[in-house]
């Protein structure tokens, strides 16, 4: 579900960033992640990371920063029921206990159960250049497609889903996207876009024709009026946006009262692996708590910063 709660604006978070998945250079091992995308935060502080390069979908329990487990894939790159081809993100289905997975380069939406090594997965939704995932309170699933540049709504089952962002061909109008990333989904059901080639977050209302700006369009750059492909995004119950400025190696807050421009609450302190730097920050959650956690994409993992 996408989870939202109210963060006070005037919070800080703690400049160092604490290691709690991967850290221990690229490669396959329980211990490493090759190229974390997207993640999701679950009630207990538990982290499942879509894994790019590896095929896997990956959870890391609290507490246990040294291992992971496979919860889906990692079983080689291919198509078969039992395999992921270049993860991009993936959420936790509450009322079924599965994990829906973005198989990125199966072109294809998969469900697959939260239990590791079980039964393998099925298909949602095939044919769709998926990049984002957000669910809804009424678990209707919303799916970015890179490749037609829209935003599609679906109940559970359905195959055609019903357009709430974009699909106006590529661009840079109100009414387009171009290369629609992540995306979050609040509790009016207004939709909140990366739209990351136009350097812009995109607000679609529900049932509006076209978008609004709530992030960037000053073209790519490193101001605080600008974006630079962003990410991950989180919104929280007063509109507050925050996005993982992936060209920027920072995350950002956007606030409903000033529009114009964001502020740096973690990063831009250049590329870099140290533990106030990003290389590559992709995937962006929360827990409940208000915990920052950001797939360091290059640096292969995933840091938390805590609250203060």
């Amino acid at each position: 579900m996408t989870l939202s709660f109210n963060i006070p604006a005037n919070t800080t978070w703690a400049q160092n960033g604490v290691t709690i998945a991967g850290g221990n250079g690229l490669g396959s091992a329980t211990n490493q992640l090759n190229h974390p995308y997207g993640l999701f935060v679950d009630d207990d502080q538990t982290v499942v990371i879509a894994d790019y390069n590896n095929h896997r979908i990956m959870q890391w329990k609290n507490g246990n920063t040294t291992n992971g487990q496979v919860l889906a894939g990692g079983k080689g790159q291919g198509n078969g029921l039992h395999q992921l081809n270049r993860p991009t993100d993936v959420l936790i289905d509450k009322e079924t206990n599965s994990l829906i997975i973005c198989d990125y380069g199966n072109r294809r939406v998969v469900q697959w159960p939260c239990r590791s090594g079980t039964t393998p997965g099925e298909i949602f939704i095939d044919k769709i250049g998926c990049w984002g995932l957000a669910m809804d309170e009424q678990r209707y699933l919303y799916v970015c497609d890179t490749e037609k540049d829209e935003v599609r709504r679906y109940q559970l089952g359905e195959k055609n889903g019903t357009l709430v962002a974009g699909g106006n061909d590529y661009g840079n109008g109100l009414n387009q996207l171009h290369y629609p990333t992540f995306l979050f989904v609040d509790r009016d059901h207004s939709v909140y876009v990366s739209d990351k080639e136009n350097h812009r977050v995109m607000k679609w209302v529900e049932g509006a024709k076209e978008g609004i700006v709530v992030a960037g369009e000053q073209g790519e750059g490193s101001a605080l009026t600008q974006l630079n492909s962003p990410n991950g995004i989180f919104v929280d119950t007063l509109g507050t946006l925050y996005v993982a400025d992936q060209g920027n190696n920072r995350v950002m807050r956007w606030t409903q009262v000033d529009k114009k421009q964001g502020t740096v609450i973690v990063g831009g302190n250049g590329q870099g692996k140290g533990a106030t730097q990003f290389n590559g920050p992709v995937g962006l959650s929360f827990d409940r708590h208000g915990n920052l956690y950001v797939a360091d994409e290059f640096n292969n993992r995933v840091q938390r910063f805590s609250i203060e």
